[in-house]
């Protein structure tokens, strides 16, 4: 994308004003978006996102700026912008006159796109959205089917001050079904919308018919179930995208973008039991082909495999640049930003509780009256306290060990933290949900996830 003669210039010519670290982003994006309704192209979108950023620290502060000029010159008059923004120049020391000597990463991918969507056509994009649709339509009492899909394949270079060069090329496809059941008043929908980090081979394991077909039996499953009680009840919540709550609950409270402010409740608790001894909770980059797998993150570091509890004790939080030097928490490759129009910031990629000793069943048959919350929805959860109210999508009521009928109307509500200790069941049946995640360096693709667990008592919203 640049050579290093250009990238070792723009960082000297941004250090000119007296920074201690400077980075170059750059970035080439190519994307697809498709969608249908009822069988029939409504929307086709996409484009490509070209250019670069520039970031500086000087201690902990940051300036940062971008364009998409990233001829020679246009580098050097955002290196000068930079480089003026903290008023005059400043004494630079010999490592910031030139003449880097770069260190070039040597990640092997962990993953390489066999069916590269570059390389498919629109024709056959098309067709897999079209057998979704067939999946789902006309299905029990479904009424109208909604189809997205979206491909997006980003190369970036990520070179600094410190002699860091590293280029990484990342492939996500999606798609999603949104089915709508229809029966005289009664309405209601199931969605469903997995993802990976892979080309359109991903289809091959997770077919377009199945994704309509779940987003359909949700939608026909909750069509005539009759509301959820109130109160405070046991609540087996189930995987993949149960996950969620633990994601937006208590993932965001262990980025350092948190802690760093002190706007965690876990920020002075590291070695400390958070949660109920059967909990082993993980924020991994390494998983290849999975839709928040980071070869490379966007501060040039390799992803890791980050334990931020084991077995109830809180061992680390997910760490950026910025957030080892605020904090002296060592970096786990969690830099991450939405685009160059962002500076990067520590983010999650794939989050889970990791699998425990029990069976789905095992949990649901010790709840003699609560909730089986199988299909988690979306919510809203308060920043740094981790209080939060999510939807269930799919439910059912629990009496005497055993699956009963469905429920429509229900919601969680609780605290993140104190959820954790009162977890007291984790099955070993783990697997990971897709979804966007908005924070402060953007939207970017993260896998929420866990096995079924049960969590002793939560208010639960419904009907009193």
């Amino acid at each position: 994308m640049l050579n290093e003669t250009l990238a070792a210039e723009v960082l000297s010519l941004a250090r000119t004003g007296g920074a201690d670290f400077a980075e170059l982003f750059a970035e080439d994006t190519v994307s697809t978006t498709l969608r249908l309704h009822q069988g029939e192209v409504k929307d086709a979108g996409g484009g490509n996102l070209f250019g670069a950023g520039l970031r500086l620290l000087y201690g902990t502060r940051v300036v940062y700026a971008y364009t998409n000029d990233v001829t020679p010159q246009g580098l050097r008059d955002l290196a000068g912008q930079v480089a003026r923004a903290r008023g005059g120049a400043g004494e630079v020391g010999r490592e910031g006159t030139g003449g880097l000597d770069f260190r070039r990463l040597e990640a092997r991918p962990l993953y390489v796109a066999r069916e590269h969507p570059r390389q498919t056509g629109v024709r056959e994009k098309l067709a897999l959205m079209r057998r979704a649709h067939g999946g789902a339509a006309g299905a029990g009492f479904v009424k109208t089917v909604d189809v997205n899909y979206l491909d997006r394949m980003q190369r970036v270079l990520i070179a600094n001050s410190e002699g860091v060069w590293a280029e990484d090329e990342r492939v996500w496809t999606r798609m999603t079904v949104s089915a709508i059941a229809q029966d005289g008043t009664l309405r209601e929908t199931g969605y469903y919308g997995p993802g990976a980090g892979q080309g359109l081979e991903f289809f091959e394991t997770v077919p377009p018919e199945q994704i309509g077909a779940e987003a359909a039996r949700i939608a026909n499953a909750m069509l005539h179930a009759g509301y959820a009680p109130a109160g405070k009840l046991p609540v087996v919540i189930g995987n993949e995208f149960g996950g969620v709550i633990f994601h937006e609950a208590c993932g965001h409270i262990l980025e350092t973008t948190a802690v760093e402010k002190s706007a965690s409740v876990f920020a002075d608790r590291m070695g400390e039991r958070i949660a109920h001894e059967s909990v082993t909770a993980i924020d991994d980059g390494t998983l290849p082909g999975s839709w928040g797998m980071v070869t490379v993150d966007d501060e040039g570091m390799p992803g890791e495999r980050t334990v931020l509890i084991e077995q109830g004790v809180l061992k680390s939080f997910m760490v950026d640049r910025v957030g080892e030097l605020k904090t002296g928490h060592k970096r786990t490759g969690s830099g991450r930003r939405q685009n160059y129009t962002y500076a990067p910031a520590s983010r999650m990629r794939s989050t889970f509780i990791d699998n425990g000793r029990e069976t789905p069943q095992s949990l649901i048959s010790g709840v003699a009256h609560g909730i089986y919350a199988r299909k988690m929805g979306g919510g809203s959860v308060t920043p740094g306290t981790g209080d939060y109210n999510f939807a269930v999508q799919e439910a059912y009521m629990i009496r005497n060990g055993e699956i009963a009928e469905p429920l429509r109307g229900a919601s969680l509500v609780g605290n993140g933290a104190q959820d954790l200790l009162n977890i007291v069941g984790v099955a070993g049946d783990l697997s990971l949900g897709q979804g966007m995640c908005g924070s402060v360096s953007g939207s970017l693709p993260t896998d929420v996830g866990q096995p079924h667990i049960l969590i002793s008592e939560i208010t639960v919203g419904g009907r009193a």
